[in-house]
Formats: structure tokens, sequence, C-alpha cells
């Protein structure tokens, strides 16, 4: 196949429709596999995690202080206090030996067992020891006070997670309050990174004249990791529809695929030959800036995305289209970015027709621009977040507020 010399996009689609044709494209995925419990956090559990036992296992002091029975220290007060008889001592990790009978206590630590026979815990401040091991009790309280009653917190057969839920650190610490060493989860998906370009050289090599260092691959995989993912490199493919192709068929075992290069309008610019030969291109072209001739398609039925080379194009589309599609992949919720409202610090002049991206810095409580240019990677390494500007918004005045929203 000879591909076309030249092509320009003549037809973008909006940001919005790219989003929804890219989330109806992912298919989250379905294997699973069991990991132990310290490598479970922030994955996604694939069986729902039902109590065998309750939680706590039994009844437990919240308080240090003594163990009583409540009805011996009805009327009791820093003028007439109760008394009562020292039995025994229990502290966490010990079971209690005696059973409280009227007119006795035993000395507890918080998060011991209750002894038999008492029904409330006094707080040892609320107490004076004296040495004839009895306690004087100097403030009531009432039957189950100062107690964490057995299965206060779990009853043994109750659901506590279900599937599809994002473990998080507290839900991390449910499990392991059941004694569960380790759990199903659904696996991360494996994402095929794939730079395209002659001139591409990976860093740490020498850099011959008319060659760039491999960025997007790097950021990429960030992305990928920071979002649930994968990252699977693969070595940087030439600009030929054989080497093309060659380096896809090793890709299609991942669950996505990402090309950065290549996308674009230029004779080299060979992803979208190769994806519409290999498959079904859904789009090519977004109305956006940066990103315009970024293209997304399936091929047996992985999706394929097909970034810009610009480095600071292919990052603001991989924030702005990978992560929702690899999310979604992974089964993880949606990401709700940080946000600030700020006055601009200088006039912005936007392309009309184009959903603009536009990186800020920000410095005394003011969004002061950073964008320079789609190639250069400080556009976006040296902000702090990035505006929205509307498709048919052509100029944002200096002093007018704006929503920042944070990396």
């Amino acid at each position: 196949m000879t591909p076309p010399r030249m092509r320009p996009i003549r037809e973008t689609i909006p940001l919005d429709e790219a989003r929804a044709l890219v989330a109806a494209a992912a298919r989250p995925v379905e294997r699973v596999e069991t990991v132990p419990l310290e490598q479970a956090h922030q994955r996604v559990l694939a069986r729902a995690i039902v109590a065998a036992q309750d939680v706590p296992p039994f009844a437990r002091a919240a308080m240090d202080g003594f163990a009583v029975v409540a009805a011996d220290t009805f009327g009791a007060s820093q003028f007439d206090p109760k008394t009562a008889r020292v039995i025994e001592t229990v502290h966490t990790g010990e079971m209690p030996t005696r059973t409280v009978s009227r007119g006795e206590c035993v000395q507890i630590a918080t998060g011991a067992p209750m002894p038999g026979g008492a029904d409330a815990v006094v707080m040892v401040e609320e107490t004076e020891r004296a040495e004839d091991e009895t306690v004087r009790i100097f403030s009531p309280v009432y039957p189950g006070q100062n107690i964490g009653r057995q299965g206060a917190d779990i009853r043994a057969g109750q659901e506590v997670l279900g599937t599809g839920d994002f473990l998080t650190s507290s839900r991390i610490g449910a499990i392991a309050a059941l004694g569960i060493a380790e759990v199903a989860v659904f696996e991360q998906p494996r994402v095929a990174l794939l730079s395209t370009g002659n001139e591409i050289v990976e860093p740490g090599q020498p850099l011959p004249p008319g060659h760039i260092y491999d960025i997007n691959r790097f950021t990429l995989s960030a992305i990928v990791s920071e979002h649930g993912g994968i990252p699977v490199p693969r070595a940087t493919s030439a600009d030929r529809l054989d080497d093309l192709s060659r380096a896809l068929d090793e890709c299609l075992t991942a669950d996505l695929v990402v090309f950065s290069g290549g996308s674009s309008v230029g004779e080299r610019d060979l992803v979208l030959d190769l994806v519409a030969s290999r498959g079904e291109v859904v789009f090519h072209g977004i109305a956006v800036k940066p990103g315009k001739p970024t293209l997304f398609g399936v091929i047996d039925g992985t999706p394929v995305l097909g970034m810009p080379g610009y480095p600071a194009s292919c990052l603001s589309n991989g924030y702005m289209l990978l992560v929702p599609l690899l999310r979604r992949l992974a089964r993880l919720p949606e990401v709700t970015p940080r946000t600030l409202h700020l006055p601009l610090g200088q006039r912005v002049v936007s392309t009309t027709g184009r959903h603009q991206f536009y990186t800020v810095r920000i410095v005394n409580g003011v969004a002061m621009p950073a964008f320079k240019a789609s190639g250069d990677i400080t556009s976006l390494s040296q902000a702090d977040g990035y505006i929205e500007i509307a498709a048919q918004t052509d100029i944002v005045e200096k002093g007018e507020v704006v929503e920042v929203k944070l990396f």
C-alpha cells in the first residue's frame, strides 16, 4: 500500500465527542489476580469480602480504667465516692480469669477483653486507687459505657466490600481487621507505548545531528503508572509501514496501544494508514489546541491512540484522553481535578473554533500564562495547572477570573 503524501486534517470533532467515542470503545479488564494485602492499595476488588467473624471478636474496654457492675457506681460523686475491690488486672492480649460480682472490679487496659459480670468501665481519671486493693469511684457510669461491644464494627456474615470497590487505605484496614492476608483484584491494564520517528533517540545515547531524545514514552509511562496501568515500553519504530506493522503486532498483546508521533499529516506520518489497514479509525483530528492531530482506532478489539509527536501536545492529550480511557479499562473512579479560581495575569489570545488547554503558573495568587509551543515540554513541566478556553472564545482578558485545574 502506497500512502498519500500530504493530507491535511480537514474535519475535526469536538473534544467532548472524542471523549465519548473513546469511552464507548473501552472494555474494562476482566482478568483477575490474587495479591498480598500490602500490595492491594488502589486496586479494584474482584470478589466481595464477606466477614467470617465479628469485629471486634470480643467485648473490650474502650478506656483505661476499671471494669465494674454499673449499678455499684450509681450516686457516686467527688464528695460521696463508691468503693470496689480490685480482683484482677487485665492487659491487652490477655483474657480475664475472674468474673466480677457486686462490689468488685477489674483494672483493665484500653482494648482488653471485658471480664464476665462487668457491664461498664470507669475511666481511671474518675478513680483513686487505695493501697488495700480497693478503688474509690467518683463518677457514675451506665451499663455499656466505655465498652466496645463484640461485633460493633463488623458482624459475621456481613458483606464488608463489594466487587468493583476501589481499595483505599481505610478499606485495606477493614480487610486486615478480618484477618485476610490476600485479596482477588482485577488485573491492571497493560499499555504498550510505541514512539515512532527516524529522528528519535533513546536518552543516554549520543545525539546525532538532526535527532531528538524520546520524551513522550517517558511522560506517557508516568501517566500510565499514576492511573492504574502497567506501562509496556517498546523499541522506537522507524517511519516505515513495514516496521510500524511489525511493531504493532508486538503491541497488540496489550490492553491498549499508544503511539507517539506519526499521527499528523506529513508524508511520514503513517499511523493513520496503519490503523486503517488493520482495523477501524474512529476519528482523526480533534478541535483542540494543542493536540489537534490525534487519532483513535480499534484493532482486533484493542483500542489504539495515536498521539501527536510534539511533547506538550502529547502530554496534554494524555491528560485529556489517555487518563479517562485508562481508568475505565482499570475500573478506577473518574479523576476530579483540584481547582482554584484566580485572576489571569496576562491577556491570552486563543484560536477560535478549537478548545484550548492553556498552561499557567501560579505567582502570588495570579494565574500567569506558561504555554510556549506544542513542541516545548517546559510548557507543562514549569506549569502548576491549566485553564480551558472554550472553542467560541478568542480572547481572555487580563484580570478575568479563570478556573485553574491543578496537575
